[in-house]
């Protein structure tokens, strides 16, 4: 009985040493558990903020995670590398430009880079801009790689695909969004094929019976009317004086044509012998479109050139409002430009 007595007391010490031992394990874990969930949800300490992180195409998840720590994010690469792999979205992980700021923490980090969340610039193209204006933007756009700076229009038009096309008026005015060290040729694509489109639709949409013959006679009619509109609702009364205009073989003569053609060579006003002067966009010396757009129509004035108002107008002149008063003969034209324009 006294061996049966002491084998009981063995077993139950055991017994209490592996519930013990049960116990620290748990506890162990629940503290690990603890301090993992601790460290998912708590802010990273950043060198600086906002914080750039580049992530090059073909980089492990391990690679990243020394990225990270590299970039400036005070943090162990081998504990945020297990956070990826026990994730399981650590083959998720996107290659790109990230922009890190106070109080993110590993588990934003990871959704953010298996997102694909890359920070953003952008740069907007005014309607109204000639290609020189364009230009000048994308050079000053954040961050922004410079692959045309140094490229001629003819050659940038080349390198775009268009080769023997003017770059006048082929991209739409728009606010184009761009990752960090995006090229500048990929914006002006992305803008080319916008116009390529609005162009295309407003085309489809023209109204039966206008004088335009082809979408690149809508585009170089839209560009002069973006230029001439100073109120919206103008738009389509102007093109109907143009288009009226050249049904009957009339010259155009507008004035942003002329001052186009001009160049560098305009000062902020407009002479006699400007309107003399024989270049290819100037209309009041040659008859029809010029040869090439003068400016980026937004989408307003493309509709509007393919669906003028009805109305025999041919003339307008600015009220000093903003809109234009629009006249069928030139007699009428002459009160309004002497009520308008000489206060009688």
């Amino acid at each position: 009985m006294a061996g049966t007595n002491h084998g009981l007391q063995k077993g139950g010490r055991l017994l209490r040493l592996l519930k013990a031992l049960f116990l620290l394990v748990l506890v162990a874990a629940l503290g690990a558990a603890g301090a993992g969930w601790w460290w998912l949800h708590h802010p990273l300490t950043l060198a600086q903020s906002p914080l750039d992180l580049d992530i090059e195409p073909g980089t492990l998840p391990r690679g990243v995670a020394e990225a990270v720590r590299k970039a400036g994010v005070d943090v162990e690469p081998r504990l945020l590398f297990a956070w990826f792999r026990l994730s399981g979205q650590g083959k998720q992980i996107r290659a790109g430009s990230y922009e890190l700021t106070t109080g993110i923490t590993p588990e934003r980090l990871l959704d953010k880079l298996a997102r694909g969340e890359e920070s953003l610039r952008a740069v907007t193209l005014v309607e109204g801009w000639n290609i020189r204006q364009v230009r000048a933007a994308l050079g000053k756009g954040d961050a922004l790689r410079q692959d045309s700076a140094k490229l001629s229009d003819e050659d940038l038009m080349k390198l775009l695909g268009r080769p023997g096309v003017h770059p006048e008026g082929r991209f739409f005015p728009d606010t184009y969004t761009y990752s960090k060290g995006s090229s500048d040729v990929a914006v002006l694509k992305r803008a080319m094929r916008a116009m390529d489109k609005r162009l295309t639709v407003a085309w489809n949409e023209r109204r039966p019976g206008i004088v335009l013959k082809s979408p690149e006679e809508v585009l170089t009619l839209a560009s002069i009317i973006e230029k001439e509109t100073g109120k919206a609702a103008d738009r389509t009364l102007i093109s109907a004086v143009f288009q009226n205009r050249l049904r009957i073989g009339m010259p155009l003569q507008t004035d942003p044509t002329v001052i186009y053609g001009m160049g560098d060579a305009f000062t902020g006003n407009l002479h006699k012998a400007d309107l003399q002067a024989d270049t290819p966009w100037n209309t009041y010396v040659h008859l029809g479109l010029p040869p090439t757009p003068i400016s980026m129509p937004g989408k307003a004035s493309l509709l509007a050139a393919v669906q003028p108002a009805p109305g025999k107008y041919l003339y307008f002149v600015a009220k000093g409002d903003g809109t234009s008063q629009f006249s069928e003969n030139l007699d009428d034209h002459n009160r309004a430009v002497n009520k308008y324009q000489r206060g009688q």
